[in-house]
């Protein structure tokens, strides 16, 4: 309903406003906006995730909740396991990378500190792409 808070809205706002604030960042992929082989599912979920925070960022703003999305590329993890041709991916995006390399999961843990500091305070309900500049590359 338009207009009506949601209990897990309530105890958001509750609990930020309790700290004084909060950030709020989730992850994507690539897959969140472009077609990728075996991946329909998990794409569909992270565009939803990436609206979901766009809401977020201006729903919290008054409560002092800032929201972003942290968007990487290729990572060796174990949730890359799971998908067909590991190994290929990983050596397609480290060939077509224009920083040469894959990302490491500390790639990825440097960008979402970054959003928390207070340098960050004004980027709200952005994706940050950290993928040496896959996604550049047509």
């Amino acid at each position: 309903m338009p207009g009506k808070e949601s209990q897990g809205r309530k105890s958001l706002a509750n609990g930020a406003r309790a700290a004084g604030g909060g950030t709020i960042v989730a992850l994507s992929s690539l897959g969140s906006d472009r077609v990728l082989p075996a991946y329909g599912a998990v794409g569909a979920s992270k565009a939803t995730i990436e609206a979901i925070i766009r809401y977020l960022a201006v729903e919290g703003a008054p409560d002092g909740i800032r929201a972003n999305v942290v968007s990487a590329g290729a990572v060796d993890t174990d949730a890359l396991r799971h998908f067909p041709d590991r190994e290929g991916m990983l050596a397609s995006a480290a060939e077509r990378t224009p920083a040469g390399r894959t990302l490491t999961p500390d790639d990825v843990a440097a960008a979402v500190c970054f959003l928390c500091f207070d340098d960050a305070s004004m980027i709200r309900g952005e994706v940050l792409r950290v993928d040496g500049g896959y996604s550049l590359i047509a």
